[in-house]
């Protein structure tokens, strides 16, 4: 009796201690136990993913890949594996499972090792919110009594989701939903079981139990988890034999990226972080949605790719990258492990040069292909010698190409041709005038190469695309397209340059007085400086600010006229814009919207309409800005009868607009009759060959010694600008010679806008508009059409191909005949000058 009453003094005061050591613990650790109420609203760490307008993913961004999903998302299977591995009582007990205790001390005391862990679910939850790593006996105590305190505030099914959202399970995946898509490429719906109880078995080790770099012990771990699944009654024998037999598949899947756009999700990402930081833009889970469109953006690419391609090959080949070997060529793995380090770049490969015969050449590529380049994809490689001077015609592979060399070859539909990575530089935007979203937005040939954006960040001089904005300027101040302007030499310089500036045309020639509408089209220079002194220096520059140009970047001279600011290509696709919707300035926008973690709308873009002043018409519906925000197809023009629609603001008359339009289409498509001698091209011919619709309209751009080129020009939908050039401003694009070993279009001679922008214009506008029905340009309210004689803009009483019809704002249009003895229609002076100046 006396020793069982010890015992049980012993027993007692055991217990009372314990307890006495609990509750000293509790209120010892009780200063540093965290909030667990912050767990009914946590907010998980997921990416900053970026979209195109149709939904597909461009870039994400982030340390974390996490993909949320409710409990009822979760395959039950899955759930279940967690379950039978982590936590088999989960359900049964309150956060801490004295039996695992228990079970986990005795297997300690009896083999000195801790080969069995005691932590529930609901402390891995405590832990991985809450706590670190670090193994240390007071981390476990704060990890106890707040498990304690989760299990009083959440139910089990509110834990367990946030169990599987937040768990990390090695390559940077956090949670079963980025899991099954970063090891298997699939949504975790799709997983077998094999795979489940792969995943189910990371969070022991996710580093040395991973299937991709071990997966002889995940293989290992993954049966046990089966095991497990086996014993708890979750599943049968022959699921697990059909399992348990099933091999390790597991391969990294990067994130799955529907749409390269490299250029666009970095203006996203930055535009993210600037307005809500850095950490929170990364982990706060949000999804932008670009105004871009996935099949215009593709097309874009191509053909900037294509043109820069097609500008740097007519030039002349650089010679091999490298020389691999002279004499003996290495082992086939010692030249893959050289070709492998040289990575990709767009769809140029690296390739090593094996045998050469008369007209074709055998390469070896980085995956250990062997490929003939035939004589059809070596022939253009004439030596370049510098941006005007190529080397003579090559006859031979020999004279191309020897054994040893690293070259770059990229397909050709079918075929292989021998390429290098272009030096010349490029740009293309293109944008919707109706409400300024940006639907393509190229910044240069290759991301990887350069992150210099050219379309927002390069100012480059305009070139002659900046006629169009001088003639506008005229046509408001009196000006008609029959206007007879003095395409002659200019005696009187402009000074104020600190020199005598005199203009030349480009060609020089000059064909004394001509119609503005030829002027325009045929970007004749002295006519263009004319105009400019017509409408006076403050004039034009008040006028191009208002089409959306710095006036800082805006010369004070008769430079003007010519192009000479620098400005960024979005400048200059935003100004033409006024152009094709009716002379209204938008503003460019490319984020249609951005949504947080829970699918809610937290910014909407709200943009200014290139709204119509008429009423509207019942039989064409509008379009509000939250229609146009969620991708519906456009009705337009817009008449914005709604009145909380933002209008954009008017910078020309909707006639002028329009006059300048129908010019703009001359550029493309020339005028007179051909058949009697009298037919003339403008400078975008080409433009009529490959895009062959008649809805469109543009103007050609080409800087002094062919610095910069440009090509700007739209249809009623759509609006596009191209720059090529170099970033060193020093390097002109010079000329080239013709290649008889290349095809009958080759361009030739000086680079200029419409030969080295205008191909990659033509190219995108032709594949993006095939299939679209031609939207005619209607002439607005106020325009008249009367039949001119084409020689002295005057009124025509022939029908034949002397006279033509031409457009007037009404009330401008010429009031005599011609022949009739009067003076010439609308021939306008230089200020200070003479007529025989004038027309020397």
């Amino acid at each position: 009796m006396k020793w069982l009453k010890r015992i049980l003094i012993a027993v007692f005061s055991l217990t009372l201690l314990g307890i006495i050591a609990i509750v000293g613990a509790y209120y010892y650790v009780l200063p540093d136990l965290p909030d667990v109420t912050t767990l009914k609203t946590v907010k998980l760490q997921t990416p900053l993913k970026v979209f195109s307008s149709d939904g597909k993913l461009i870039s994400q961004f982030g340390e974390k890949r996490r993909i949320p999903l409710q409990l009822d998302e979760v395959p039950k299977p899955l759930l279940q594996a967690f379950i039978a591995t982590e936590d088999a009582r989960f359900y049964e007990h309150k956060g801490v499972d004295p039996i695992g205790v228990m079970r986990a001390a005795l297997v300690m005391l009896t083999t000195g090792q801790k080969r069995q862990g005691a932590s529930t679910i609901t402390m891995q939850v405590a832990r991985n919110f809450f706590l670190t790593r670090d193994k240390k006996f007071i981390r476990k105590v704060k990890e106890i009594f707040i498990a304690l305190h989760i299990e009083q505030l959440l139910t089990k099914d509110e834990i367990l989701e946030l169990y599987v959202n937040r768990i990390y399970l090695g390559q940077r995946a956090y949670g079963v939903g980025a899991a099954a898509q970063v090891y298997y490429g699939k949504d975790v719906n799709e997983l077998t079981l094999a795979q489940m109880a792969v995943i189910a078995g990371l969070p022991k080790a996710p580093s040395t139990m991973n299937p991709i770099s071990s997966p002889e012990r995940a293989l290992t771990r993954r049966n046990v988890v089966l095991k497990r699944m086996l014993e708890v009654g979750y599943i049968n024998q022959q699921e697990y034999t059909l399992a348990a037999d099933a091999p390790i598949t597991a391969t990294y899947h990067g994130a799955e990226i529907d749409l390269y756009a490299p250029y666009v999700s970095e203006m996203a990402r930055d535009y993210m972080v600037q307005k809500y930081g850095e950490e929170e833009a990364y982990t706060g889970g949000y999804n932008v949605y670009t105004t871009v469109n996935s099949h215009m953006q593709q097309k874009a690419q191509k053909a900037l790719r294509n043109n820069v391609y097609a500008y740097d090959e007519r030039h002349g080949y650089r010679g091999p990258q490298t020389v691999l070997w002279t004499d003996t060529p290495p082992s086939q793995p010692q030249l893959l492990e050289k070709l492998q380090a040289t990575a990709p770049l767009q769809d140029l490969q690296p390739a090593a040069v094996m045998q050469v015969e008369a007209q074709q050449a055998q390469v070896l590529l980085a995956d250990g292909n062997t490929i003939t380049l035939p004589w059809e994809g070596l022939n253009w490689a004439r030596r370049f010698i510098s941006d005007r001077r190529q080397g003579a015609i090559p006859k031979t592979a020999e004279e191309v190409l020897k054994p040893g060399e690293q070259i770059w070859v990229r397909p050709m539909g079918d075929s292989w041709q021998l390429s290098q990575i272009p030096q010349v530089a490029s740009a293309i935007v293109s944008l919707d005038p109706h409400d300024g979203a940006i639907r393509a937005l190229v910044g240069g040939f290759s991301f990887s190469q350069s992150q210099y954006n050219r379309v927002v960040q390069a100012k480059r001089q305009l070139g002659s695309n900046i006629k169009p904005f001088i003639y506008a300027t005229a046509l408001e101040k009196g000006y008609t397209l029959a206007t007879l302007i003095n395409n002659a030499p200019i005696n009187k310089p402009d000074l104020s340059q600190g020199i005598a500036w005199r203009p030349k045309n480009s060609p020089d020639v000059y064909g004394g007085p001509t119609r503005l509408r030829v002027g325009l089209a045929q970007s004749i220079n002295v006519m263009s400086v004319r105009t400019l002194r017509y409408v006076g220096l403050d004039a034009a520059i008040e006028k191009l600010t208002r089409f959306g140009f710095d006036p800082a970047d805006l010369n004070r001279n008769e430079s003007l006229a010519l192009g000479s600011p620098s400005v960024t290509p979005l400048q200059v696709v935003t100004a033409f814009s006024s152009f094709a919707n009716g002379g209204l300035l938008l503003e460019p926008y490319f984020i249609n919207r951005v949504e947080d973690a829970y699918g809610d709308r937290i910014e909407q873009a709200q943009p200014a309409l290139a709204c119509k002043t008429p009423e509207p018409d019942p039989a064409t519906p509008s379009m509000t800005p939250q229609a146009i925000a969620d991708g519906a197809p456009h009705l337009l023009p817009y008449n914005c009868d709604n009145p909380q629609a933002r209008r954009a603001q008017r910078v020309i008359s909707e006639q002028v607009a329009f006059l300048i339009t129908d010019a703009l289409k001359s550029v493309i498509w020339g005028g007179g009759n051909w058949r009697h001698g009298t037919g003339w091209n403008g400078t975008a011919w080409r433009a009529a060959r490959v895009v062959k619709r008649h809805d469109i309209a543009g103007k050609t751009g080409t800087t002094n010694e062919s610095r910069d080129t440009w090509f700007s020009g739209f249809n009623p939908d759509l609006v596009t600008t191209v720059w090529v050039g170099f970033d060193d401003h020093s390097r002109k694009l010079g000329r080239v010679a013709w290649n008889p070993n290349g095809a009958k279009d080759q361009i030739s001679g000086a680079e200029s806008g419409a030969k080295t922008a205008g191909p990659a214009w033509n190219e995108f506008m032709h594949d993006v508009l095939q299939g679209t029905p031609e939207r005619p340009i209607t002439p607005p309210p106020g325009i008249v059409s009367v039949r001119i004689d084409l020689a002295t803009g005057k009124l025509s009483r022939k029908n034949d191909y002397t006279s033509d019809f031409e457009y007037f704002i009404q009330g401008t249009e010429p009031k005599e005949y011609a022949n009739d003895g009067a003076e010439g229609n609308n021939i306008f002076l230089d200020a200070g000058s003479t007529a025989e100046e004038l027309f020397h």
